[in-house]
Parts: C-alpha cells; structure tokens; sequence
C-alpha cells in the first residue's frame, strides 16, 4: 500500500533551517503532484508548498522566498528546505500526494513536527 514517511522536524531557532524528507513506498512518486500541508495548534490544516508531476510549483504567501520544495523521482522522495524560519511556522508538517498542487490528494504522511523557538 502507499506510504509516505516525513523526517527531518525539530526544534530551531528563529532565522534558522530545516530540511523535511518525505519518502514514499507503494507508489511512482513521479506519477504525483505532491505537497506540503501544516497544521497548528487551533488552526486548520494549510498547504504550504506543492510540486507537480510536471514540475510547477506553488507556494502559500507566508513562505514565498524562504521555502523550497523539491523531488527525487529517483528516491521517490520529495523535500522542503525550510530557511529563515519564523514563530509562526511551528506546526506539524504532513506530506501529501495526489493528482493536484491546489488541493490535497488521498495519500497522508503521519506529520513531522517543527518548532521554532528561542
């Protein structure tokens, strides 16, 4: 069956960066749009970053120029290298796949969390 596997949370300072791992099992990751949700404490569960199987990328406001996802089709792996992280990005951050950047598909990873603190 498809597994998606998040690693790679912690804890951080503000200003400072992490990198997410999300390995997939059961499934052609280059077949998928995958995506990067978060959810806080009292707060809905919003996407963060998306990347198409064809590439295109998409980006929530909030994190426009310090985020980046990435992915290995080769891995099966995809990534989101956090820079310059804030207060306000402590969540538990959960990996997607399914057929759309926009909006989240049917496959979950169990959600990796990152706090920043000082």
């Amino acid at each position: 069956q498809v597994q998606l596997v998040e690693s790679g949370g912690g804890l951080v300072q503000p200003g400072g960066s992490l990198r997410l791992s999300c390995a997939a099992s059961g499934m052609a990751l280059r077949n998928y749009a995958m995506g990067w949700y978060r959810q806080a404490p009292g707060k809905q569960r919003e996407l963060v970053a998306g990347i198409s199987s064809t590439w295109w990328t998409n980006y929530a406001d909030s994190v426009k120029g310090r985020f980046a996802i990435s992915r290995d089709n080769a891995k099966n792996t995809v990534y989101l290298q956090m820079n310059s992280l804030k207060l306000e990005d402590t969540a538990l951050y959960y990996c997607n796949a399914g057929n759309s950047i926009a909006s989240p598909g049917d496959y979950w990873g169990q959600g990796t969390q990152v706090t920043v603190s000082s």
